[in-house]
Order: C-alpha cells, then structure tokens, then sequence
C-alpha cells in the first residue's frame, strides 16, 4: 500500500518512513503543501499522512485542494492540540487526525483502519427512496442526480450506510467523525442530521429512512 508523507520535519519524515517500510508500506514524501498536492496526483498514494503547519500551503490547504478531485483518506498527524484544528480538519476533509507526540502502534491500528475504508467489502451502493449511496466513490445521487454533501455530513451517513438497519448510538458517531468518544454531544449530530434530512429525505420533518431513536441514535431504515 502507498503511503504520501507530508510534512516539513525531515526528522520526523525519515522516522515515519523507516518504521513504515518496515511494516509493508511504499512510502512517498513531500516537504511542504504545495509538494504534496502535486505528489499526490503524480503518484496516487492509497492513504495520506499530513501536518497542518507547511510552508506554502498549510495543512487545511492542502486538504481542501486533495478534496476537489480524490477522494483518498487523509490523516493528519500534527502538533496542535486544540479541538477547533482537529474540528477544522476533520470538516475541510480529513478522515482522522493523530495529536504529536504519538504512540506508533496507535498510528498503525489508525492506517489499518483507513486501509479497509479504502477499500470496502462487500456491496459498494446502498439504496434507499430516490436516494442512492455509493460507498467505493463517496458520492450520492438522489432520483439521478448528484447530492452535494459536506465532509462531515457524508461520514455520517456512510457509517449509517455500512449498519443499514442497525442502532447506531450517539457514541458511535461521535468517534467515527471526531475520532473520540469523549467529544461531547452538543447538538452538533441533531444539525448534520437535519441537514441530511433535507437533501435526502422526501419529508424531511417526518423521516421515513434516516430515524431518531430516542436517546439511543440513529437508524438507517432501507
């Protein structure tokens, strides 16, 4: 699996890229945001590892330009500690975020991760309504034509999308978009929802497939 390291500490680049060789990955590098965008479409890595503070373009940049045309996941590794930068991340495009200093396991579990979102098994497309879901391509189509959702609102409804029927608690998507199950719930997983209903739903204010169950979660009813 190819891996695009962007960052501008060649320290920390050369230890990333000797521990992760090691452990199977063909590691690609690039020393600062501009670099990495142009490394990322000359060489198509299947997961990128980012920092946020680059010379020439900033980590938020540099997401923000991958998301116009790849839809490959993108984790930022980075210094900052604030919930607003994770937050910032993680809504430009960003598919986890890891706090420096790190536990290199931990680092490994979360590529692992991101490895099978990359690729997911089974049936790629879920249908429900006039709404169609493709998993493989991240995009969303409704009665043929094409849905523009948000980062944030789409990792909403693909976890949703890959538990059709099942409860998903609060807790679950909490993790699953801001990577801890300690973010607290302050309306912000009722607003992603509202909106989801809009665009998706035929009666937005009497849902018929994205469901609340009270004080439990959500249900993705097919």
């Amino acid at each position: 699996m190819k891996l695009l390291i962007a960052d501008d500490d060649p320290q920390m680049v050369r230890a990333l890229r000797i521990t992760l060789a090691a452990h199977g990955y063909e590691v690609v590098v690039a020393a600062d945001g501009a670099a990495a965008v142009a490394t990322a479409a000359q060489t198509h890595p299947d997961i990128i590892m980012l920092d946020l503070g680059m010379p020439r373009l900033d980590g938020i940049e540099v997401i923000q330009a991958l998301r116009g045309w790849t839809s490959v996941p993108i984790i930022v590794v980075s210094g900052r500690t604030g919930s607003a930068d994770k937050v910032e991340a993680l809504d430009a495009g960003a598919d986890d975020f890891v706090t420096k200093p790190f536990q290199v396991d931990e680092l490994l579990a979360r590529l692992r991760a991101l490895s099978r979102r990359a690729a997911p098994a089974g049936e790629s497309t879920v249908g429900f309504g006039d709404v169609v879901v493709d998993l493989a391509t991240k995009t969303v189509t409704r009665s043929g034509s094409r849905v523009h959702l948000t980062p944030t609102e789409w990792r909403m409804l693909e976890h949703l999308a890959r538990h059709p029927g099942a409860l998903v608690t609060r807790q679950d998507l909490l993790k699953e978009i801001w990577g801890s199950e300690q973010v607290s719930d302050s309306g912000y997983l009722r607003l992603y929802m509202s909106q989801l209903r809009k665009k998706l739903e035929r009666e937005p204010g009497s849902p018929a497939h994205l469901l609340t169950e009270s004080g439990m979660g959500y249900r993705l009813v097919l």
